[in-house]
């Protein structure tokens, strides 16, 4: 490898030119390729990266065989993950997974298998982790603040789906579900958080008012815009969700709480805040949580600028990954076994959605 990481990207639509600029904005790393099969979304990334015609490819299969790369992104629609994903850790690239990992939990464990031999760093983008907020919450629970963790709660309140190229977004098909194409973030930081296995699932949810008016050639959306997800533990440990996309007008578009035997844990993004009540005496620390680091806070209040310094990082230094592809599997397990809850108004047990 040079001194600068090259990067190729996959999928050039919305989250591929987040990627793209992220790695623009970054030291001794470059965008040297990238693909889709959209013409129009190749040729705005072309223009973007300033790339010869000869580094943008339709296949990305010839991205990869290039030989112009060192590491992928893979920004692609959630349900050409799996085949994409299969060729990129064959290649022997570094590879970065966007989110979802796959849309069924049987493709999740195909990548992970397939990754088993890869010798590169295999990273699963999942940038909530690096919120400024959330990043301090996770280093006030794993330092111990909270005690031993009983209760997780996460409210998303936010607007619809925003459009995507030929809307693959609207579709549960393409996405694996809302609760897998939006909410394995979520699923992903109770795990984390409470740091133990999730064993059962209760969920109820429905698609009530975005996109109901809206028609395409594959049919009627149908992605659900509300849920309530509870998650148990297999030590105890509790985890909530309470999910709405037709509430724009909220004044946090996340709001985390965290509940142990010592103290209580809040954090609100976009208004990077940390809150931390403790039992023993009843005293309250209230912090602005400043971005560090940040030299492009895009999409996700500079979260994935983080992610991809790490990922750098993890290239040059031969590191593991922080974040693993079985994190990502184990996100969208929990997302289908909530999807299995809607639709069949019963308790699923995570036993009957993992392989083996």
């Amino acid at each position: 490898m040079s001194s600068e990481v090259r990067y190729g990207i996959i999928g050039t639509g919305m989250m591929g030119m987040e990627h793209l600029y992220n790695v623009a904005h970054m030291d001794g790393a470059a965008v040297k390729a990238v693909s889709d099969p959209n013409e129009d979304c190749r040729e705005t990334a072309r223009k973007v990266a300033n790339l010869a015609p000869a580094s943008v490819f339709a296949d990305h299969r010839d991205l990869l065989a290039s030989g112009l790369c060192d590491a992928v992104v893979i920004a692609s629609p959630n349900h050409t993950h799996v085949g994409i994903l299969g060729d990129a850790l064959v290649s022997g690239l570094h590879v970065m997974a966007e989110k979802p990992l796959a849309t069924t939990v049987a493709d999740c464990a195909q990548v992970v298998e397939a990754a088993r031999t890869h010798r590169g760093v295999a990273w699963m983008a999942l940038e909530y982790r690096y919120m400024a907020p959330i990043a301090r919450l996770l280093e006030e629970v794993q330092g111990g603040t909270a005690g031993k963790v009983h209760m997780v709660a996460i409210r998303e309140h936010r607007f619809p789906f925003l459009p995507k190229v030929d809307n693959w977004n609207r579709f549960t098909a393409n996405t694996g579900g809302t609760l897998v194409e939006k909410c394995c973030h979520f699923f992903d930081l109770m795990n984390l958080i409470v740091a133990d296995e999730p064993v059962r699932v209760l969920a109820s949810g429905a698609q009530d008012v975005n996109h109901l008016d809206e028609r395409y050639e594959q049919g009627v959306p149908d992605m659900l815009d509300n849920a309530y997800v509870i998650v148990e533990y297999a030590g105890g440990a509790r985890a909530s969700l309470d999910l709405c996309m037709f509430a724009e007008g909220s004044r946090n578009e996340q709001e985390l709480v965290v509940v142990g035997d010592a103290a209580k844990l809040e954090a609100w993004v976009p208004e990077s805040r940390l809150r931390i009540g403790r039992r023993s005496d009843g005293s309250i620390h209230d912090e602005v949580v400043p971005l560090r680091g940040v030299r492009y806070e895009g999409l996700h209040h500079g979260a994935s600028y983080l992610e991809h310094v790490d990922f750098v990082d993890a290239i040059r230094t031969g590191a593991p990954a922080k974040v693993t592809l079985e994190d990502g599997m184990l996100a969208v397990a929990v997302a289908v076994a909530a999807h299995r809850s809607i639709d069949e108004r019963r308790v699923v047990e995570l036993a009957e959605v993992m392989p083996g």
